[in-house]
């Protein structure tokens, strides 16, 4: 009821006055209630998000003023190894196009990792990026390694593992 009060006597400009002409009751300059102040705001979370944070390193990676294909180009050059490796599989290419697939998503990990500004390459922190771009390139690029016929990878207690499992 009290917190009620100070809200609309400060509505009604019933605050001290400062020599300026303005009321400091609690509110900053900006208008909001002020850091000593914690009439008027609640501390719910909102009920629908207004805005959000952009992503560390989610700048642009060229200035400004530079064509938008130059401003994104991390994630052009992992889009473009990505769509020449499914281009590759649906010719029939499939061991060497899911390499290039792996190790596009493994190129996007590093240029995360070594780039202060990646554009739309950063989706989450840095780090969830770098993890989630290296996970799913280092397990594609093992799948295409591993692929039958003639595999250029084996590993014997993979097959064990999988024997005791289909048994």
């Amino acid at each position: 009821m009290r917190a009620e009060a100070g809200v609309e006597s400060r509505a009604a400009g019933d605050g001290p006055e400062t020599p300026d002409g303005a009321g400091s009751s609690g509110t900053s300059e900006a208008g909001g209630p002020g850091p000593g102040s914690g009439a008027g705001r609640s501390r719910r979370f909102p009920r629908f998000t207004r805005s959000t944070a952009r992503p560390e390193g989610g700048g642009r990676a060229a200035p400004g003023d530079a064509p938008a294909p130059v401003r994104q180009w991390p994630l052009l050059s992992v889009m473009g190894g990505t769509a020449v490796g499914l281009v590759l599989v649906a010719f029939g290419v499939s061991r060497i196009g899911t390499l290039l697939i792996g190790l596009s998503l493994l190129a996007g990990a590093v240029l995360r990792r070594v780039l202060p500004s990646v554009g739309m390459l950063a989706v989450r922190s840095r780090f969830t990026d770098m993890v989630t771009y290296g996970l799913l390139g280092t397990l594609i690029s093992l799948l295409a390694l591993m692929s039958l016929p003639d595999p250029w990878l084996e590993i014997p207690w993979l097959e064990e593992i999988i024997r005791f499992a289909v048994r």
